[in-house]
């Protein structure tokens, strides 16, 4: 009987993480970038080139497989996408801000202690393709 309790629970959780609702008021928020930081839960980075490079960028993160845009837009120079993995769905949040003729980009995982470098990972692959373009 304990066993099914624990498995009940352990799915529960599971259909907790794939489906909880992401709330704009939490995770459209300003970066606060300062410096290019790689943290436990995610990566900070100042990217150089503006307008322009807010929108390469906004092109790049939405052609990543499950990503979709949570709040904001280019046109408003800040926009916030949620990027879920695979299999168990575990939501990221990545948010860009334009700074004068920077871009700020705070990635970062919403449940866990760490990510285990899944986001600078993504960030560093999105930044790989902006300094590809022409």
């Amino acid at each position: 009987m304990i066993f099914y309790l624990i498995v009940l629970l352990a799915i529960g959780a599971l259909a907790w993480i794939r489906f909880a609702p992401s709330d704009p008021a939490v995770w459209h928020v300003d970066p606060k970038v300062t410096t290019d930081q790689d943290l436990a839960t995610g990566v900070r980075r100042l990217i150089p080139g503006g307008e322009g490079s807010l929108q390469a960028l906004h092109s790049i993160i939405l052609e990543t497989p499950r990503t979709e845009v949570l709040a904001g837009a280019p046109s408003e120079g800040h926009v916030t996408y949620v990027t879920r993995s695979q299999w168990m769905g575990f939501p990221d949040y990545a948010t860009l801000q334009l700074a004068d003729d920077k871009v700020e980009l705070w990635s970062r995982q919403r449940f866990g202690q760490a990510d285990l470098g899944v986001n600078k990972a993504r960030v560093e692959g999105w930044l790989s393709e902006l300094n590809a373009e022409p």
